[in-house]
């Protein structure tokens, strides 16, 4: 949960990377959330399925942004998302690059998240 609510609190911060871990935790928390209410809607009245357009529209500002710092965390620009407008190849292509590793060490976008004091880059080097 402290994922989701992560990028809740950083809704409109398209600056930065975000790990693997942060993007698909909020993803898997945001649908089951949607479940719950669709599922609430439809059993208390079908006529309060507005309720989850509310719901995806709160949360969409939201998952733009975690999909653009993902897209940072393996180095490629926020404006790669629109890949997604290539009918079925783009969204596939999509999903590839959000499962791929972050790019070890920082890059243009900012310090790794997996390892922001870059402990590992001064292991061996003599001061």
């Amino acid at each position: 949960m402290e994922w989701y609510l992560k990028v809740l609190k950083q809704y409109v911060d398209f600056n930065g990377r975000a790990r693997r871990k942060e993007y698909w935790m909020f993803t898997l928390i945001s649908t089951i959330i949607s479940y719950i209410i669709v599922g609430i809607t439809y059993a208390i009245s079908p006529e309060l399925v507005a309720l989850s357009y509310i719901y995806s529209l709160a949360v969409a500002l939201p998952s733009l942004a975690v999909v653009v710092r993902r897209l940072h965390d393996i180095g490629k620009s926020g404006w790669f998302f629109l890949i997604i407008l290539i009918p079925l190849i783009g969204a596939i292509w999509l999903i590839v690059l959000l499962c791929q590793d972050s790019e070890p060490g920082p890059n243009e976008y900012g310090p790794n998240p997996k390892n922001p004091d870059n402990e590992l880059d001064e292991i061996g080097v003599t001061s």
